[in-house]
């Protein structure tokens, strides 16, 4: 069984640093052209070199998204922004135009070449002529089943990145024009507005097209065996919180299956954890079979935040722990503080103070600072947080 590698997706650089942290072997961003999530944050050259130096003092790397679909206004510059972006210290390119696989091979032969998830690949044909042109990783579309990502991987010897959880889209891996003719906002140019989530109306009431999330925790280890590459996870507009969750659930997973130590407890347990720290359902998809309308919500649907985060840890003085507040909890409640580390301890909350050191019952001010005391046999590094423990 190869080594897998785990990438995240880092809208900023606090998103890059707490997904490296969480485990992450390698980060996912959108400079400030040519990337498809032109709603994100995204990073400047100067913020791109700062992530890049935080990943490689790793030995961690990062991937940038050029992965728009070109018209000639987007062109200007580039030539000059590309040269930029390598010089920032960019370990691959995530790109989608022919033009520019054949550019970045031959003018960055340093720098692996990556086909977005944007090109849909589908089978191992393709899959070779993008070989053919310098391409050293694909991305495959999300529509595959098993045997067709296994087909893929055996005739191409290819680096095969697949994702494996977060959003998916109602057409082909991107490629959509809803949102240019609802909202005259081009989704292949980072302007998705994700009009398949919105509502409408019919005779026989509203209806959506979107799509349940993806969740293939159950499935790491057939894809593993497989001989994938890379396990892609969706969201660089999620939360801190959503991210280390997840990213930290997957890390483990990874490392039980490689050291042949998850059983099925352990398994379903991470698998609450996914479920859990999502507002919408999730599915296997085309995993297993053709998705079909199990896999969709059309109607009843519901995006219920929960509020299970409750703040960043600042500081532990080894009585009391000191965090900013997201969402309310009180006294007498049992919470749990998880680590970039792996560590992890539920405990009751028997006090509550604010930061002004009074004795409150409950914590109720988002953003403010408060402290509990706490007993935590372990160190607590960047990025702790502290969850509801649902047990």
């Amino acid at each position: 069984m190869k080594k897998v590698e785990l990438l995240a997706p880092a809208g900023d650089l606090e998103r890059l640093k707490v997904n490296l942290l969480y485990g992450a072997d390698a980060v996912y961003v959108g400079g400030e052209q040519f990337g498809l999530r032109a709603n994100a944050t995204n990073f400047t050259i100067e913020e791109l070199k700062k992530g890049c130096a935080f990943a490689h003092q790793l030995g961690k790397k990062v991937f940038i998204t050029c992965n728009i679909v070109f018209h000639e206004e987007d062109r200007k510059n580039m030539e000059e922004y590309l040269s930029q972006v390598v010089k920032a210290g960019v370990d691959a390119f995530i790109v989608s135009d022919l033009y520019l696989i054949d550019y970045l091979s031959k003018k960055y032969p340093e720098k692996e070449v990556h086909i977005s998830t944007q090109d849909s690949i589908t089978n191992y044909e393709e899959a070779n002529f993008y070989k053919s042109l310098g391409a050293k990783r694909i991305v495959l579309a999300r529509e595959l089943s098993k045997n067709e990502i296994k087909e893929i991987v055996e005739k191409t010897k290819m680096d095969v990145e697949v994702f494996i959880h977060g959003a998916m889209c109602t057409c082909y891996s991107g490629r959509c024009a809803l949102s240019s003719y609802v909202t005259n906002r081009d989704p292949n140019r980072g302007g998705c507005s994700q009009v398949c989530r919105f509502s409408f109306s019919s005779s026989s009431g509203t209806f959506t097209l979107a799509t349940k999330d993806l969740n293939l925790s159950h499935y790491l280890k057939d894809l593993m065996e497989i001989g994938v590459s890379s396990f892609k996870v969706e969201g660089r507009m999620r939360s801190i919180y959503y991210l280390a969750t997840v990213i930290g659930t997957y890390r483990k997973l990874i490392d039980q299956i490689e050291d042949e130590t998850l059983n099925e407890k352990m398994l379903s347990t991470y698998e609450k954890i996914l479920d859990r720290v999502a507002n919408r359902e999730t599915s296997s998809h085309y995993f297993l079979k053709k998705a079909d309308q199990e896999d969709q919500y059309y109607s009843g649907r519901q995006e219920i935040s929960n509020q299970d985060y409750l703040g960043l840890v600042l500081s532990y003085d080894g009585t009391y722990l000191s965090f900013l507040l997201r969402n309310f909890f009180q006294e007498g409640e049992k919470v749990e503080l998880f680590t970039a580390q792996g560590n992890q301890i539920s405990f009751l909350v028997t006090k509550i103070f604010d930061q002004d050191q009074q004795n409150v019952k409950e914590a109720n001010h988002p953003d403010s600072i408060y402290y509990i005391q706490a007993n935590i046999p372990f160190e607590i590094g960047e990025y702790a947080m502290i969850r509801k423990c649902f047990e």
